[in-house]
């Protein structure tokens, strides 16, 4: 089934506010695309709740603004399958985040995954968090050519293959995306995401 763009991409996302850590960017343009701030990182916190619960909206937000290959859901009610690559208190708000959402008319599931899981879970996107960069380009490899979108927070990332990867810009939660190995898994990404993106790989 095609999916289509748009859908709940406006729906504002209510965020926690934790005075002293985290203010508005004022990026207007991804709060009225997205639906989303771009949000100050702590400081110092190399591994913040409140960063992760930023990316972790950022996550289903970026569900609705790709388009998968038919055979990607086995029906119509499929649900929308998360794998997650990452520290446990990193996988807790991915699936805190989860709960009560839809991507598109579809539920949410996340998934824990183990390294040798990326390519092989039937999940539509993946997340690898920083504490597994040693385990990056391997766990890229096996996701090469699939259609499950890739999201990364390393600076090698996209040059590994990854498709969308985060970065701390002046304290603002900010991602870049690479368009060939998107394509390369039959993924195509909305125009509007590409719009709000820091930089976009075309090569």
């Amino acid at each position: 089934m095609a999916r289509r763009y748009g859908g709940h991409a406006h729906d504002p996302v209510p965020m926690p506010r934790r005075r002293g850590l985290w203010r508005l960017s004022g990026l207007a343009l991804l709060l009225a695309v997205l639906g989303l701030p771009a949000l100050r990182a702590p400081r110092a916190q190399p591994v913040s709740a409140t960063e992760y619960q930023v990316k972790a909206a950022y996550l289903l937000k970026f569900g609705s603004y790709v388009e998968w290959p038919p055979q990607a859901f086995e029906q119509r009610d499929s649900p929308f399958v998360i794998g997650v690559l990452a520290a446990d208190a990193v996988a807790e708000e991915v699936e805190r985040a989860a709960m009560a959402a839809m991507v598109e008319g579809r539920p949410v599931q996340v998934r824990r995954l183990d390294q040798s899981e990326a390519g092989t879970t039937g999940a539509h996107m993946v997340f690898i968090d920083r504490s597994r960069s040693g385990q990056l380009a391997d766990t890229l490899a096996l996701a090469r050519g699939r259609p499950l979108l890739t999201v990364t927070e390393s600076e090698q990332a996209l040059a590994q293959g990854g498709m969308i990867n985060f970065v701390i810009v002046e304290n603002k939660v900010r991602f870049d995306i690479a368009l060939a190995p998107a394509e390369a898994g039959q993924l195509k990404i909305s125009a509007r995401l590409l719009s709000v993106a820091r930089r976009v790989l075309k090569g």
